[in-house]
């Protein structure tokens, strides 16, 4: 858990991309929760299940209000804009081939928990147990394991697509009158750092991060007019093919059930034709902003 309190000390500067998009609606920095001793004879602590500031189960939706060129369309080869990459992650996605990577078996490298966030999708998300959260998606058809009781990994084995996530709720600071004190408030956010992924890529177009990169996100709610999102802060460290952090932030909407999920298997091209009108319609969607990405 050390990553999450050295890495979340920046977080105010990293969100200024879901900033702009949110306003001031998601404003507030989150702070991680004090430890306290548990008296003799107390009862059991609550799980993480119990303790969330939130509730983050169900079905979400994607609204692309950002980064259209990158995320409703496989951008040309060579389009790299706003990706900090180094000579050596230039090299490499250079040399992409998305029919190579297809007669590979590699079609689901741009489904890897470095991009599955950003690909236009519904989530839903569930308990797998009390120190479980489970993330499916129904593009690409993958699952997200975020664990609250430490790290899985095992040494030696293959790094997997979706790589090891340990996570944990950040709660925001209250102070309680002039000498009452501090102390965990209601208010929160999960934070997540996934380490141990499978090579895969940031963009559609081949755009590399490799197995040595770390993931850092943090999943925030706000309810506007009985609506809920949930919005993803990511951060992408990678020594071998980034020069510099890769942030980027995202939204989803609540759905109230899962009628709309459709699980696709992973495609080596996006987009494929829409699934139906009224999902590209959804992907479309924004809270109140232009329907489609002003950065062109």
């Amino acid at each position: 858990m050390k990553m999450l309190g050295k890495i979340s000390g920046k977080r105010s500067v990293w969100q200024s991309a879901a900033a702009v998009v949110m306003c001031s609606l998601a404003a507030g920095t989150a702070t991680t929760a004090m430890a306290q001793a548990r008296p003799a004879g107390a009862a059991a602590p609550r799980t993480a299940k119990d303790n969330a500031p939130f509730e983050m189960t169900g079905y979400w939706v994607s609204i692309v209000n950002e980064d259209w060129r990158w995320r409703m369309l496989t951008p040309a080869k060579g389009d790299y804009a706003s990706v900090p990459l180094n000579a050596n992650g230039t090299k490499v996605a250079d040399t992409w081939d998305p029919a190579k990577d297809e007669a590979a078996g590699n079609q689901c490298k741009a489904y890897g928990a470095g991009n599955i966030m950003r690909i236009p999708e519904r989530l839903h998300i569930t308990w797998e147990n009390d120190t479980t959260l489970r993330m499916d998606t129904d593009e690409g058809m993958q699952t997200r394991l975020f664990h609250f009781d430490g790290s899985k990994w095992q040494q030696g084995a293959t790094p997997d697509l979706q790589g090891d996530s340990v996570a944990q709720w950040e709660r925001e600071t209250e102070v309680r009158g002039s000498f009452g004190g501090s102390f965990p408030g209601k208010r929160g956010n999960l934070a997540v750092v996934t380490k141990h992924m499978r090579a895969g890529y940031l963009r559609t177009n081949g755009v590399p991060y490799s197995e040595n990169a770390t993931l850092t996100e943090y999943y925030d709610r706000v309810d506007i007019n009985g609506v809920a999102y949930l919005i993803v802060t990511s951060v992408v460290d990678d020594p071998i093919y980034l020069r510099d952090r890769f942030i980027t932030s995202g939204q989803f909407k609540r759905e109230p059930d899962g009628a709309k999920w459709n699980p696709v298997a992973c495609r080596p091209l996006w987009p494929r034709p829409p699934k139906s009108p009224a999902v590209h319609v959804d992907f479309e969607k924004g809270l109140g902003l232009p329907q489609q990405d002003q950065d062109k």
